[in-house]
C-alpha cells in the first residue's frame, strides 16, 4: 500500500481531493469487511478508516455504536481483524488506518501494537481518546515504523492547541466538522469553511473533514477548503441492512453511494 504521505502528495500534484469512508471491522462479519474494502477501492476511494470495535467508544453516534456492538457480539478480536487485513493486502492498494481506542493499544503494548498493524499493512492510526499532551510516546513509535498518527481538531479546540496538534500530527489532520457525536446531518455549520481556512494557514499538513458529511451537497461545499472528506455513519447505516438484504446487494448499494460522493468531489 502507498503511505498516506505519498497518497496526498500524488493527489495534490494532480489537483484532486481524497475521499475516505469509515467502516467497522467485523460488521456484519470480517469476510464482508474484506469485500467492502475491495469494493470501496474499486469505486475509487483513496483511503479507508477501519473502526476497531470497542465497548466504550467516544464521539461515536448511535449508528456506529450499534455497529461496534454487532461486531463485539460475534466476539471479533484484534488479531482476527489484522489477519483479515494481512490476507487482503495483496489486492489492497489504498492506505488503511485503524480508528482505535488508546485502551486497546495500551493493553497490547505500544510497540507490539504498531508492529502488528505494520505487518497487516496498516498505514496510519486515529486514536480519538488520546490527548495531544499524552501522545508523544506513541507518536515516537509510529514515526519509527513510518506509520502516520492522525490527530483530531474540533470546533471547540482553542487556536493555540490547534497549532500544537498540527505540529505533532502526521499524515493529515482530522477536522471534526461539528460539536457532538458522529452521525448524518442535513446541514453543516456555516462557519466551518472559515475555521478550516484559518487552520490551513497554520500548517502544511493535509486537512480532512469528517462528522456529519453524507450528501453530495456537503462534498461540493467542503471540497474547496479540504484536502479530503470522511464519511462514516451513512455507510455504516447501509451495512446494517445486511440483516434483511443479500450481502452482495448491500455491497453494490454502498459502492453506488460512495461513487455518488466521489463524483461530487471531482
Amino acid at each position: 500500500m502507498r503511505t498516506i504521505d505519498q497518497l496526498f502528495a500524488d493527489l495534490r500534484a494532480a489537483g484532486k481531493k481524497a475521499f475516505m469512508p469509515f467502516i467497522t471491522a467485523g460488521d456484519p462479519n470480517l469476510e464482508f469487511t474484506r469485500q467492502l474494502l475491495l469494493e470501496l477501492q474499486q469505486r475509487g476511494c483513496h483511503l479507508c478508516e477501519l473502526g476497531v470495535p470497542y465497548s466504550d467508544p467516544i464521539a461515536d453516534g448511535p449508528v456506529i455504536q450499534a455497529s461496534y456492538t454487532r461486531a463485539l457480539n460475534q466476539h471479533i478480536k484484534l488479531n482476527q481483524i489484522l489477519g483479515m487485513l494481512e490476507a487482503a493486502a495483496p489486492k489492497l492498494t489504498m492506505p488503511v488506518l485503524t480508528m482505535v481506542s488508546y485502551a486497546i493499544i495500551y493493553r497490547r503494548g505500544l510497540n507490539e501494537y504498531i508492529d502488528a498493524v505494520k505487518r497487516a499493512g496498516v498505514s496510519g492510526l486515529i486514536v480519538p481518546d488520546l490527548p495531544v499532551e499524552e501522545s508523544e510516546k506513541l507518536a515516537g513509535v509510529c514515526r519509527a515504523a513510518e506509520i502516520s498518527l492522525v490527530q483530531l481538531i474540533t470546533p471547540t479546540t482553542s487556536r493555540p492547541r490547534q497549532r500544537r496538534i498540527a505540529e505533532t500530527s502526521t499524515g493529515f489532520i482530522y477536522y471534526v466538522s461539528v460539536v457532538g457525536i458522529t452521525g448524518e446531518r442535513t446541514k453543516l455549520p456555516a462557519e466551518l469553511v472559515d475555521h478550516v481556512g484559518w487552520l490551513r494557514e497554520q500548517t502544511e499538513l493535509p486537512i480532512c473533514i469528517g462528522f456529519g458529511i453524507s450528501q453530495p451537497e456537503h462534498v461540493r461545499q467542503l471540497a474547496p477548503v479540504a484536502d479530503g472528506l470522511i464519511v462514516g455513519s451513512a455507510i455504516v447505516r447501509r451495512v446494517a441492512e445486511c440483516d434483511h438484504k443479500p450481502p452482495q446487494q448491500v455491497l453494490d448499494e454502498i459502492g453506488t453511494y460512495a461513487q455518488s460522493l466521489l463524483d461530487a468531489l471531482a
